[in-house]
């Protein structure tokens, strides 16, 4: 697994930050948060709808 710390993090934003800018650089923050609440609630959605076990096939008939 990947280990990030301070200083690994305080570059990445700062190169987000030249990246994109101040203002952009939210807006970039609002629309990935959104977008991480959409896939969660996709998730949990698509638990609801299915019981576990109902995407297996049923049985073969006998031969």
């Amino acid at each position: 697994m990947i280990r990030i710390g301070a200083e690994e993090l305080l570059l990445i934003l700062f190169l987000a930050l030249l990246l994109f800018g101040p203002g952009r650089l939210s807006a970039v923050a609002r629309e990935l948060g959104q977008s991480v609440r959409e896939f969660r609630r996709g998730l949990q959605e698509d638990r609801t709808e299915a019981p576990p076990g109902s995407d297996r096939h049923p049985p073969d008939p006998p031969a």
